[in-house]
């Protein structure tokens, strides 16, 4: 069966740095692995604990980084020293230097790249001037490095995560007390979607938003998996809701879970007064520029005027790009929009050889059966010339050689 491993990040209480390695070891990567990996940064000034700990009662992994004695965890703001203070280029440095494998770099300057942009964005300064208080700070550098080693060590085919809990209330950090999410928080999250439910105290930080904003590709209230394992990191904090981060190692049946419904938008216009050679050129434009699909439909408007109905499907993304076009290269002066799902069946393309050639026939799967198949149109009428057979006879040709291979359909 054809299935996919996929990780759900359920931030119910935020994400931490800590609590995202407490979850990653929880889950199943080895703590000496990850501690061994780690060395290869070269980096002093820590140790990693790693026991379990529960917060109301929920059991998991607690990932600590211990500072040696010069380095207080909790107020690396306020030294000046240039293990605090890294710049982007010393990380780059620190990173490429080590003897970690290329994805484990690749994926570890990307998380830091989200903090410096946000950093230097909040700052007003630029990319390579910010000086990272949080982010350069060991602990920042072991947690960031510490989720890209045990992303990688995962077998995992795709990340998700639910809406992440930012917390609320204020926050003490070098530049005085802030509103949460902090702002490097809130910079880095864009584009993500965030509740404010939880605590009034800061459940989420920038290492944590950074990671979630860099390893998701999708965040999604939906768990549409089967689940194989629950892990949970445990956070540093006592409230109402428990602080841990709960992670969900699921499986998609890839057969079932194809023939998703996605969003779209149709966006169509009444046209009474152009010169119907023009449509052409328009549905080809469309075609070209994103629209799934283009068609007319003949109407009558009003004062019995016959007329044309344009209708155009297209992914969200694509909307703008298709309203330019109907605007420009129409004679409409409005158009009208909605959103509808598309349920699509899942499909693939099987070459089959027939005495009079090769033709590609598109097979439509449902469920993990396939219902219906199709030959392409355009193969068969150019095998019938070239052969000089009516088409109807390539049609029943390419059907009859297709069923002797595909069993299933029948």
């Amino acid at each position: 069966m054809d299935t996919r491993m996929i990780l759900y990040y359920d931030c119910f209480s935020g994400i931490s740095g800590d609590m995202n390695l407490g979850a990653m070891v929880d889950l199943g990567v080895d703590g000496d692995y990850l501690k061994e990996e780690l060395k290869k940064l070269n980096l002093q000034g820590y140790r990693l604990k790693i026991y379990k700990a529960s917060r109301k009662d929920i059991t998991g992994t607690k990932v600590d980084v211990l500072l040696d004695s010069h380095h207080d965890h909790h107020d690396h703001h306020d030294h000046h020293d240039h293990h605090d203070h890294r710049n982007l280029s010393d990380i780059k440095h620190i990173i490429e230097k080590s003897g970690l494998n290329d994805r484990v770099k690749r994926l570890s300057l990307e998380i830091f790249m989200k903090v410096a942009k946000a950093e230097a964005k909040v700052h007003g300064k630029s990319i390579d001037d910010i000086h990272f208080h949080e982010v350069g700070a060991v602990d920042s550098i072991v947690d960031i490095v510490g989720a890209a080693i045990c992303r990688d060590k995962l077998d995992i085919d795709k990340i998700l995560c639910s809406p992440i809990e930012v917390g609320g209330g204020f926050v003490d950090c070098a530049h005085g007390r802030l509103p949460v999410p902090a702002p490097a928080t809130a910079e880095i999250l864009t584009n993500v979607p965030i509740k404010s439910e939880g605590a009034s105290c800061e459940l989420t930080t920038p290492t944590g938003a950074a990671i979630a904003a860099t390893f998701a590709e999708e965040f999604t209230v939906k768990k549409d998996f089967k689940i194989v394992k629950t892990a949970y990191g445990i956070g540093n904090r006592d409230n109402e809701i428990p602080n841990v981060l709960r992670v969900f190692m699921g499986e998609i049946d890839e057969n079932c879970c194809r023939n998703e419904s996605r969003k779209a938008v149709i966006i169509e216009t009444n046209i009474d007064d152009m010169n119907p050679e023009i449509y052409d050129h328009v549905i080809d434009k469309l075609l070209e520029n994103g629209a799934m699909d283009a068609y007319l439909v003949p109407i009558i408007m009003k004062k019995n005027r016959p007329a044309v109905q344009m209708s155009v499907l297209c992914e969200e993304d694509d909307v703008d790009k298709v309203e330019n076009i109907i605007v420009e290269e129409t004679t409409t002066l409005g158009i009208r929009k909605y959103s509808v799902e598309r349920k699509l069946m899942d499909r693939k393309i099987v070459t089959i050889e027939t005495p009079y050639g090769q033709v590609d026939i598109k097979v439509g799967i449902y469920k993990g059966r396939t219902l219906k198949f199709k030959p392409e149109y355009d193969q068969c009428k150019k095998l019938a010339k070239e052969n000089n057979v009516p088409l109807n006879t390539i049609f029943e040709t390419v059907r009859e050689a297709y069923k002797c291979i595909d069993r299933k359909v029948f």
